[in-house]
């Protein structure tokens, strides 16, 4: 048996529901920080420098982040194929 829920709210109110932080302002000072940091950048090595320096955990960080990316979307393929195999 596959019940399916449907929620329809803002990502504020998701957040708030499941109890996580408010991280606008965190978010908001961030990217002022990388828009300025990129306002001198003039090459696209110069540009991988500054992302290095300022990307949270550095290298390892964005590997992690990628790998995750990677298998959502290796999970969100599977999960259509398990449901279209129901049909």
């Amino acid at each position: 048996m596959k019940v399916q829920i449907e929620i329809d709210c803002t990502p504020e109110e998701a957040r708030s529901f499941m109890g996580l932080p408010d991280v606008g302002k965190a978010n908001a000072i961030y990217v002022d920080m990388m828009s300025k940091a990129m306002k001198g950048v003039s090459s696209p090595d110069q540009l991988q420098d500054y992302a290095r320096q300022l990307a949270p955990m550095g290298q390892a960080g964005f590997k992690l982040f990628q790998s995750f990316m990677e298998g959502a979307g290796a999970a969100k393929g599977r999960s259509s194929k398990d449901t279209s195999s129901d049909d």
